[in-house]
Parts: C-alpha cells; structure tokens; sequence
C-alpha cells in the first residue's frame, strides 16, 4: 500500500553514507524541505532501519565499508520492492550510477550534491 503524501505527512527518507559529514548534510537539506529522515553508514544498518521503520525513500552512496550500495540495491528490490532508491555516487566518475539504475534504483545523482538537484529529485522520485 502506498503512502499518500500531503504538508502533514512527509516521507520518511533514510540517507545511507560512510561518511558522516555527507549524511549529516544530506538529512539537513531532506529536513529543511520538510522530509523525516533516518541514518545509516552502510547497507547493514540500512537493513536494520528497513526492519523497524516504514520507510518511504532510500537515499544511498554505492562505495562504503561492511555492505556497499550495489549490493544494498539488491536486497531492497528483492525484500522491500516498494521502497524508492536514489542512488548516489562521486567514486570512478559516477560510473556505478548507470549499474545502479540498470538494478533497480529509480534515480542518481552524481556527487557531489545541489541541494536543489536532490529535493528535485526526491519529489520526482516519490511522486513517480
């Protein structure tokens, strides 16, 4: 069943990087246009989130430690395939962002990050 979103009720976006600069910036930006956010610095706690919370928007980095974006892709398409992905990318000139569509995400984005690409981007996302 899919949520409908109104200026009461935003989604829920967890922002999946191991960098915890980029994360918090990332939930600033989500936060200022209205969004709820969770984090996690890799795809292992992503599942975790995924497990315990009704999440609407997974927003991840593809290159991390422990459990890396690609791989995250995967399980949620097959565990959680109504969840929406944006996958997000600086390493080896965004090259994974085309393996990560061709996966399953519903958008990329290519770091680094414009704050008015990505709220762009998530409502196009969560509209579609």
């Amino acid at each position: 069943m899919r949520r409908q979103f109104n200026t009461k009720t935003m989604a829920l976006i967890l922002v999946v990087d191991d960098e915890p600069d980029i994360r918090l910036v990332l939930c600033r930006m989500l936060e200022s246009a209205g969004y709820e956010t969770l984090e996690a610095g890799n795809g292992k706690e992503a599942a975790n989130h995924m497990q315990s919370h009704e999440i609407d928007l997974v927003m991840t980095d593809l290159v991390m430690p422990e459990q890396e974006g690609i791989e995250t892709i995967k399980l949620f398409r097959k565990e959680h395939p109504q969840v929406k992905i944006i996958a997000m990318s600086g390493a080896f000139g965004g090259e994974f962002l085309t393996v990560a569509g061709m996966l399953g995400a519903n958008s990329t984005l290519q770091k680094p990050l414009r704050l008015d690409k990505v709220i762009a981007t998530v409502k196009t996302v969560l509209a579609g």
